[in-house]
């Protein structure tokens, strides 16, 4: 009897911030691969949209709107969610803020919240969906890393902290809990072409003529590129995988990239 080490039949994930772009297309990735999709954000509007897509597209979809930065809120959010839809078995931190501002320029006040949102928000909603994992004997968390979990680049300082600390952030996961049989991970995605992204990426733009002669693979990435990780880290085939960030990112982090006037 074969045995499909990807399919996640009978799992529940839930993948913040999933009402479009990347966390969308992993999101549906999950679906199609047989896991019911709990979706989160803060806007209600977003949110049903995003859970109508969904459904449209044949997948068992829920929505919950609620603010990933709140202990108190999030507890009272999980409890609903294992109540109505059952027990998270896979848990995405992909809700995400960016500003992009000069270090001298930022306020405090732009930098903690980026803070809050990236990384001391995969740690609250880890912690605490990480409690019932373990008491049910596993679970599967991914973090969503970025290049900026190991690049500088200027303008974006808060959001290269706050996934510098989810990287590491997601090894001292791995160090805990990885005797309680849950694998944490991260998905550090390069650059996509997404909505957010169409105004740069257009020929003779000099960042889109940047990225495509960075990235070995010659093109922008696209958001079903990330499906493949998500579902290989959230499926049995990453059982003894632990600790790691996957880089989705067409081999820019393996290069120190080209000359402009080489072929």
């Amino acid at each position: 009897m074969s045995i499909n080490l990807f399919d996640l039949t009978g799992k529940v994930a839930l993948i913040t911030g999933a009402v479009h772009g990347l966390g969308m297309a992993m999101a549906k990735g999950l679906g199609n691969a047989g896991a019911t999709i709990v979706v989160n954000n803060n806007s209600i509007n977003k949110l049903n949209g995003a859970v109508a897509e969904y459904k449209a597209s044949g997948l068992n979809a829920y929505g919950y709107a609620f603010d990933v930065t709140d202990e108190n809120v999030v507890k009272k959010a999980v409890t609903k969610i294992e109540k109505e839809v059952g027990p998270i078995d896979i848990l995405v931190n992909n809700a995400g803020i960016i500003k992009r501002t000069s270090i001298i320029d930022m306020e405090v006040a732009d930098f903690n919240a980026v803070i809050q949102v990236d990384l001391v928000a995969p740690f609250i909603v880890s912690k605490i969906i990480a409690k019932g994992m373990i008491e049910r004997g596993g679970g599967k968390i991914i973090n969503i890393c970025s290049m900026m979990s190991e690049l500088g680049r200027d303008s974006v300082s808060a959001y290269a902290a706050a996934k510098g600390g989810l990287k590491m952030l997601t090894r001292s996961m791995a160090t805990e809990w990885a005797k309680y049989n849950i694998q944490t991970n991260g998905i550090g995605p390069g650059y996509f072409a997404t909505s957010q992204t169409a105004p740069i990426r257009v020929d003779g733009h000099p960042f889109n003529d940047f990225i495509i002669s960075r990235t070995p693979a010659g093109r922008w990435g696209n958001p079903d590129d990330l499906q493949g990780a998500a579902i290989f880290l959230s499926s049995s085939a990453s059982d003894f995988i632990n600790g790691h960030v996957v880089y989705v990112d067409g081999g820019i982090l393996a290069t120190i990239g080209k000359p402009s006037n080489e072929d």
